[in-house]
């Protein structure tokens, strides 16, 4: 139990946290052998080498590899190629321990009882802890073909944008709906980039797919009334999740545990021109997954203080009826992922903890 708790420790100091609560320790002792959480309890999340790594943990580098090796199939730490041979890393609870080993899930008994645990851990403590205080980690971007031409100013606002500027990109199934398993939306559309796509697709998590293939997943996901979120900075996207409001650790923050800062909406609001609105209602009973649109006298009426600006509505619209318009104050964003990290870190008070961790 106390080399749990050790890694616990690590992995809160984290951003994405990893709150205390005997769930999370029940789910680490089904993750990790206790020489493997061992081990990661002394590692930072910048890789390092097997090396630096083994002396740091009072291993031999035979040992310390084979361990190192065996968490990186599991997908609960990363690896990475570089000249001098593999480096290694802690991974955080979210995007990291919790995704990566439902990738490869085929649903036996194990995965069912780590679903029911991190279930419970989300509405307990994972859940609040995760969403921004008051910064976001992740945040909405509007489906491509709900922004207008003289609305399009920034690229990182437009998932295309994500795509096309990646140099590697892996497909994986969403672990969210793979471990909650509240709706039959498709499970293979979560999109991850580079470094992390690299990682997945060689440990086989993910598959490598082309730019064309990305967009097709993003199509399908649109369809399917799948919400696009992406990681809360201008500079470049880790990954795109096509989240549902049922399963998704990004969305349900909102949806049921109603935090204010679960994710930043986008710099967009839904607006409806009445006079086109036919009054079929299916922005509001099948397209919003945040219920910010009601049926009043046969009009849809948007809440823009709930709307999260997805544009699902406006591509589900069949009249056409509805717009995305520029919202009056627009979300600020932060100009990196490294500078978002600072941000999160700092409102979170685990700055200085993080810096301590990542220059083991």
């Amino acid at each position: 139990m106390e080399i749990y708790e050790q890694l616990r420790d690590v992995l809160d100091s984290h951003p994405t946290t990893a709150p205390k609560s005997e769930t999370i320790i029940q789910i680490l002792e089904i993750l990790f052998t206790p020489e493997e959480a061992s081990l990661a309890a002394t590692m930072s999340f910048k890789a390092a080498d097997v090396k630096k790594i083994a002396a740091a943990a009072s291993l031999s580098e035979d040992k310390a590899e084979g361990l190192l090796e065996s968490m990186a199939n599991k997908g609960i730490l990363f690896s990475k190629n570089s000249a001098g041979g593999k480096l290694y890393g802690l991974v955080p609870l979210i995007p990291g321990v919790f995704e990566f080993p439902f990738m490869k899930s085929d649903g036996s008994p194990m995965y069912r009882q780590l679903g029911a645990l991190w279930e419970k851990y989300h509405h307990e403590a994972l859940g609040a802890s995760f969403s921004g205080n008051p910064t976001p980690l992740m945040r909405v971007v509007a489906v491509g073909k709900a922004i207008k031409a003289e609305n399009r100013i920034h690229p990182y606002e437009e998932v295309k944008h994500f795509i096309d500027s990646a140099r590697f990109i892996a497909l994986a199934d969403c672990a969210c709906r793979t471990s909650v398993g509240k709706c039959d939306r498709p499970k293979d559309v979560c999109l991850i980039f580079d470094s992390a796509a690299e990682f997945l697709a060689e440990r086989g998590f993910a598959r490598k797919i082309s730019k064309e293939e990305g967009m097709r997943v993003l199509d399908r996901a649109e369809k399917a009334g799948l919400v696009h979120t992406s990681n809360n900075s201008a500079d470049r996207a880790n990954l795109i999740c096509n989240c549902c409001p049922c399963c998704c650790t990004v969305l349900r923050g909102k949806t049921q545990l109603h935090h204010p800062h679960a994710f930043e909406p986008s710099r967009f609001v839904a607006q409806v021109r009445n006079g086109d609105c036919t009054g079929c209602g299916i922005c509001a009973d099948e397209r919003c997954p945040v219920k910010a649109i009601e049926m009043k006298d046969d009009i849809a009426i948007v809440n823009g203080d709930e709307c999260i600006g997805c544009g699902l509505c406006v591509t589900g619209c069949p009249a056409e009826a509805i717009d995305l318009a520029e919202r009056k104050t627009i979300p600020p964003i932060p100009a990196s992922i490294a500078e978002m990290g600072i941000k999160v870190a700092k409102d979170k008070g685990k700055f200085d903890k993080f810096m301590k961790i990542m220059q083991r």
